[in-house]
């Protein structure tokens, strides 16, 4: 089994932001694998189910996204090393990816909160939204909307990241890598 969760806050207001990549993908595998709804309350987040693949978008907002997992791992019993965590990074430029496991949070409050809960050794993949100006600009910057042109991309990345993450079941962590590391989005073609 598999859960892969998508970082993201809940209500419109946040549904096209930076910080909100990770749902979008999540809606992108349900929507290609035709999973069905089944949440409970316990989960606090939508939970979608095909087969063996689970999908979350946890509703406790970013910073308490830990209080989300850890009831769906404990409830169907799926071990850390197969749970994937897809999230924004402003680490990394806009349009890149990268996949790892385990490692520090990078101050990512979602991260963070899976962290405390479940430990540190699953996998993520890693979407870059590059980065404000100013360190002090942050939590504006990931709260906002992404560019007419950025958003013009999205599309295509969101797809991209989905066969990602429908193949990671399926390969090692060395293929996935080399498969769709991307250093921006002009190398997507």
């Amino acid at each position: 089994m598999t859960l892969f969760v998508g970082l993201g806050n809940p209500t419109p207001a946040y549904e096209k932001t930076r910080h909100n990549i990770g749902w979008r993908v999540i809606d992108r595998l349900v929507e290609k694998s035709s999973a069905r709804s089944i949440g409970k309350s316990i989960f606090h987040g939508e939970l979608y189910r095909h087969g063996e693949l689970f999908f979350l978008k946890p509703l406790t907002y970013m910073n308490l996204s830990g209080k989300s997992v850890l009831p769906v791992m404990n409830f169907f019993k799926i071990s850390i090393e197969n749970i994937v965590v897809i999230h924004d990074d402003i680490d990394l430029p806009f349009g890149a990816v990268r996949i790892k496991r385990g490692g520090g949070n990078g101050g990512h409050n979602g991260l963070k909160s899976i962290d405390a809960a479940i430990g540190r050794e699953y996998l993520r993949v890693r979407m870059g939204v590059g980065k404000p100006l100013f360190k002090s600009q942050v939590a504006d910057y990931v709260l906002h909307p992404f560019s007419e042109e950025e958003e013009s991309m999205m599309e295509r990345w969101v797809e991209y990241v989905s066969r990602c993450c429908l193949d990671i079941p399926h390969e090692s962590l060395d293929i996935l890598k080399s498969r769709y590391t991307l250093k921006d989005i002009g190398s997507l073609q």
